[in-house]
């Protein structure tokens, strides 16, 4: 009985022929696909290596972006604190040599500041709420003469002056002049000093300039620039002037010094702190890096003409002249800087009288040759009323170039006074 038994557990665990252990009597707790050692005693320990492997690789991605940028603030700090360091030593050099600049800026400011005055228009708007309309003028002359813009005066019932010292008081319009945008004001003797006159026609594009005045009120303000460009006469004076038209009488130097609403009227002045200009317009509403001003040669001359008369003479043609073309010039058989062309001729005009034709070309006026419309139309202007003008006109008859000289009376342009 114990042999037999033990025979039965012998058998039970015997191998069978292919050398595997026989299952036929295997323990039900013995689970086949469990085994007690791993074939490769490596694998766990490369896939920990593996694993630490993919977190530096992340960690360098999120890591090395960062420390690039910090790199790259660094390099930058660096280099801007060189450059700190360069400025101030060069800035050391240079700022004496500049320093007589800066003082000459200021001193221009403390010449011309004491001559320049704030304009005001007090009104009442229609819901009965007082306003104060603002400009800007200068004194020419201590019997109380203050030059500004037309357009500042234009239409004032009421005028207000305030000094450079604070001190106010009340003026009243000597005479205008629109079609050069100036205006002479007349208020109490006033002991403050006087502008003086400088020369526009010695300014040069690149000439250093400075803008006095009250842009939008506010009081003593001073701008800084260049001269741009001189005998500014182009279509974009309409828009400055809003008008259909551009008077032949006006002409601009063009700077880029910051002028405001509130400044027209105000001086233009040069590094001598002379007047060279009466700040007048701008492009658009405010500012935008070009400005203009009426020439001082012609602002004196005004104001000259307005004190002793109160209004503006212009010798009167009766024509509508225009720049000659090319073709014309050649067809004509006249050098290039001279004639002007009579584009209409209106009637009963001085000119219509004299024998003037639309198409004709004048090419002298008492002698002188012209090729620029607007300069032969302020010679016409600035003849004596009355007087007779020799003009020389080239024309074609029957086929030929002919040489016609005409003698044409000049009469007064109607021109608007201001009692």
């Amino acid at each position: 009985m114990d042999d037999s038994a033990s025979q039965n557990e012998t058998s039970a665990t015997a191998p069978n022929g292919d050398g595997a252990a026989s299952n036929v009597d295997r323990p039900m707790f013995d689970k086949p696909n469990l085994q007690l050692k791993d074939p490769d005693p490596y694998a766990f320990a490369n896939r920990i290596r593996k694993l630490i492997l993919l977190a530096c690789v992340m960690a360098a991605m999120a890591i090395i972006p960062y420390m690039s940028r910090m790199i790259s603030y660094e390099i930058r700090r660096g280099q801007m604190q060189a450059e700190v360091e360069v400025a101030t030593a060069a800035l050391e050099g240079i700022a004496p040599t500049m320093g007589g600049f800066e003082q000459a800026s200021r001193l221009v400011s403390q010449k011309v500041s004491p001559s320049v005055v704030s304009i005001y228009r007090p009104r009442f708007s229609p819901n009965a709420t007082f306003e104060t309309g603002q400009g800007s003028g200068f004194i020419v002359d201590k019997d109380g003469y203050i030059l500004t813009n037309e357009h500042v005066v234009r239409g004032a019932s009421q005028l207000i002056i305030q000094y450079n010292n604070g001190e106010m008081d009340e003026a009243y319009i000597v005479g205008t002049d629109p079609q050069t945008d100036l205006a002479l004001l007349k208020a109490s003797p006033i002991s403050l000093e006087v502008a003086s006159w400088g020369d526009s026609d010695q300014l040069e594009p690149g000439n250093l300039v400075w803008a006095l005045g009250s842009p939008f009120g506010l009081e003593r303000s001073v701008t800084f620039g260049i001269v741009s460009c001189k005998a500014r006469r182009t279509s974009i004076l309409k828009t400055i002037n809003k008008s259909n038209s551009v008077s032949v009488y006006q002409e601009y130097l063009q700077t880029d010094v910051a002028v405001n609403p509130g400044n027209s009227g105000g001086p233009l002045v040069n590094l001598s702190g002379e007047v060279v200009g009466v700040n007048t317009a701008i492009v658009g509403e405010s500012y935008s890096g070009v400005s203009f001003a009426i020439p001082s040669n012609i602002a004196m001359e005004i104001y000259q003409e307005l004190r002793t008369n109160g209004k503006i003479e212009r010798g009167f043609l009766g024509i509508e002249p225009a720049k000659l073309n090319d073709n014309r010039r050649r067809l004509l058989g006249l050098d290039k800087n001279v004639g002007v062309l009579v584009n209409n001729v209106v009637q009963n005009s001085p000119a219509s009288r004299a024998g003037l034709l639309p198409g004709d070309v004048i090419i002298s006026w008492n002698s002188e040759p012209f090729g620029d419309p607007t300069l032969l139309s302020r010679e016409i202007a600035a003849t004596d009323i009355d007087s007779t003008a020799k003009v020389v006109v080239r024309r074609i008859i029957n086929g030929s170039k002919t040489d016609v000289p005409l003698n044409v009376t000049v009469r007064r342009k109607p021109a608007t006074r201001i009692q």
